[in-house]
């Protein structure tokens, strides 16, 4: 065997990979290798062979691009968190300057509705005598067997958002159950013990399982500590 074959053979065929993890360990390579730079060729899916100059100028530009569209995102949840943050205060303010139950309830109904741009906002509460006469509140007993479909939602005591099933959406909304496209759920009260809010609305996209629930309780918060305040205040007028 000749010195040249005995050098092939004992030669390793430099893979794809090896190349691939030597140019990442040392980024310089190109700065002294400038002339190999300029003659490499990147084959591009939309068009002819480009240099690699002109390859990593159109990536950086990619990333650009890529990068404004996040920042416009992160820009416009942020106005949008603002709004949340303002209408929440409206209905905080209202519910402290509330004198009764009744208004606590309508300065709920009336926020979610023209603030928030519910399309209904169901209120049922479980069977209270002072309880107002209202088109959008509904007493019912807690141990009524239609809420057998909500019994893990009253056990978790958690908002759930775009997870109703259609026999929970017919009983909470009844006639306007096939208008809505999307609704959230939350209970009023730490264990929903004074009963359920629920917001509809006509967009299926308003309330989907993947979105955050932070909004939806504190909203259960403020509006559960309100009715605990009022019912405090009721008993102690007793």
């Amino acid at each position: 065997m000749s010195t040249q074959q005995d050098r092939n053979f004992g030669e390793q065929a430099i893979t794809d990979q090896q190349v691939a993890d030597y140019l990442r360990e040392h980024p310089d390579f190109f700065e002294h290798h400038a002339a190999l730079l300029a003659t490499l060729q990147i084959p591009h899916s939309c068009g002819p062979a480009v240099s690699l100059v002109e390859y990593q100028i159109s990536v950086l530009r990619d990333q650009n691009r890529d990068m404004r569209r996040k920042l416009k995102e992160l820009v416009q949840l942020g106005r949008d968190n603002d709004r949340l943050s303002e209408h929440m205060l409206h209905l905080t303010e209202a519910l402290i300057e509330a004198r009764d139950l009744d208004h606590v309830l309508s300065a709920v109904e009336h926020t979610l509705r023209h603030e928030f741009h519910a399309d209904a906002v169901p209120i049922y509460l479980f069977a209270h005598a002072d309880a107002p006469a209202h088109s959008s509140i509904s007493v019912v007993a807690r141990d009524d067997h239609r809420l057998q479909p909500f019994d893990t939602f009253f056990k978790n005591s958690r908002p759930l958002c775009g997870r109703l099933t259609s026999e929970q959406m017919s009983f909470l909304f009844a006639d306007q159950a096939d208008e809505l496209g999307s609704a959230a759920l939350i209970p009023l009260g730490r264990r929903a013990e004074f009963g359920m809010l629920a917001i509809g609305s006509r967009d299926a996209e308003r309330f989907h399982p993947g979105m955050g629930t932070l909004f939806l309780n504190r909203l259960s918060h403020i509006v559960g500590a309100a009715l605990r305040a009022h019912h405090r205040n009721a008993a102690d007028h007793d």
